[in-house]
């Protein structure tokens, strides 16, 4: 884009000298010009072109002179470079100048070597600011994209690579969530969209909080589910402990939430969670034009059908064995070996504990029973009984109590 030049002065003169110096530039299209009287002119002018670039102004004009000129230009929104000119040795005048924002000053009578070398100094100035402004616009453009996936400090981290360095398409060893809400097909139908759209909005924005309290990346939300990784795209060794200990905290809002929801009349489903680590193919398959940061492999469809297990399991949260067997000091109990959807060999799958449960007593009482159904010991069926008897409102163990009054042997487990 040409670079354009409004030249402010009240000398009649000026301007066929300024068009005459300036002749060759200005027919090449190197630069244009716009000439006005004085401070009161130049304010018009700018206001009708907005593209102009700098103000090369005259001190000394009627109505409003260069140094008033110049502080308005200051105040304005887009400040113009503006370039003053004084007689010479006016010390003053320049010295006021410089402290209300000019960018640079001549003296008269003009040197116009001299000008052509400040207005050529000017303009790159003005072009770099320019630079840093889109590139500033576009790392403010990246970091809004990239906060719908990461965690704030991971996001601009990110944004300020500018380079994609991090997100390129790779494979990874990551743990996967998945989470999903029970009946909301059902709440769609019923509710008003203004209270599902309140609802759904304030239960993803709670959710999105705590994965990213614990650094997970949400590689998707689809309605009212979510897809979680870890060690995506950044490195994080503690992974699978970090997403257990995520399902936890996720587990505990989701809780709370249906809670708040049920003391206001809504029936908010429960939110069931699976979690497996292995490896994907992760990256950002937006294309060029979009951004999708997001995971595709087994591993995913795994986590996706063990978060739909807990509906026949009557769990919230279960995991596979390479996050119970990776995750640090992992608390919880076995499920069974389940024959997941689209997969041959059974999966051996674990029901994690908060703190409190895994030390209650039951959780020992599960533990002996399961070893029992494991080994194929008739007691089982008693012992879980008994568990279910005690503690009606443990939903596995009531669970194989059923398969196994319904003939089921040993704990693999098919699902639907």
């Amino acid at each position: 884009m040409t670079p354009t030049i409004l030249f402010v002065d009240d000398e009649p003169d000026l301007e066929a000298l300024i068009l005459q110096k300036f002749r060759r530039q200005i027919r090449d299209g190197l630069v244009a010009i716009m000439f006005a009287r004085d401070g009161l002119e130049a304010l018009e002018s700018l206001e009708q072109n907005p593209h102009v670039d700098m103000v090369v102004s005259d001190i000394n004009m009627p109505r409003m002179d260069g140094l008033s000129l110049l502080q308005k230009l200051q105040e304005a929104e887009d400040k113009k470079s503006t370039i003053i000119v004084s007689a010479y040795g006016d010390m003053s005048n320049i010295r006021t100048a410089m402290n209300r924002g000019a960018f640079d000053f001549l003296t008269k009578p003009i040197d116009f070597a001299d000008l052509e070398t400040t207005i050529a100094k000017t303009l790159r100035h003005i072009e770099m600011l320019r630079e840093v402004r889109r590139r500033q616009a576009e790392a403010e453009r990246a970091h809004a994209a990239l906060s719908r996936h990461f965690s704030p400090e991971l996001a601009k981290r990110l944004a300020s690579s500018g380079d994609g360095e991090g997100i390129e398409v790779q494979w990874r060893d990551v743990a996967v969530i998945f989470t999903d809400i029970t009946g909301f097909t059902s709440l769609v139908e019923s509710a008003a969209p203004e209270t599902l759209g309140a609802l759904l909005n304030e239960y993803v924005g709670g959710m999105t909080e705590v994965i990213f309290a614990h650094e997970g990346t949400v590689a998707k939300i689809i309605g009212d589910a979510i897809h979680v990784l870890f060690n995506a795209p950044g490195d994080q060794p503690d992974y699978a402990t970090r997403a257990v200990a995520c399902a936890h905290d996720l587990d505990r809002w989701a809780q709370d939430f249906c809670v708040r929801q049920k003391a206001s009349g809504v029936n908010f489903g429960t939110t069931r969670i699976g979690i497996h680590a292995g490896s994907a193919l992760v990256g950002n398959f937006g294309g060029n034009r979009f951004f999708d940061y997001t995971a595709y492999g087994d591993t995913i469809n795994i986590a996706a059908r063990l978060e739909a297990a807990n509906k026949q399991l009557g769990t919230r949260i279960c995991v596979s064995s390479s996050v119970a067997e990776a995750a640090s000091n992992f608390q919880g109990r076995p499920v069974g070996d389940l024959m997941l959807r689209g997969r041959s060999e059974p999966l051996r799958a674990f029901e994690p504990l908060p703190h409190d449960r895994f030390d209650a007593p039951a959780t020992a009482q599960y533990a002996e029973a399961f070893a029992r159904m494991q080994t194929g010991d008739v007691a089982a069926m008693p012992a879980f009984a008994a568990l279910v008897g005690m503690h009606a409102d443990d939903p596995l163990a009531g669970f194989h109590l059923r398969r196994l009054l319904n003939g089921a042997k040993g704990i693999r487990i098919q699902l639907d």
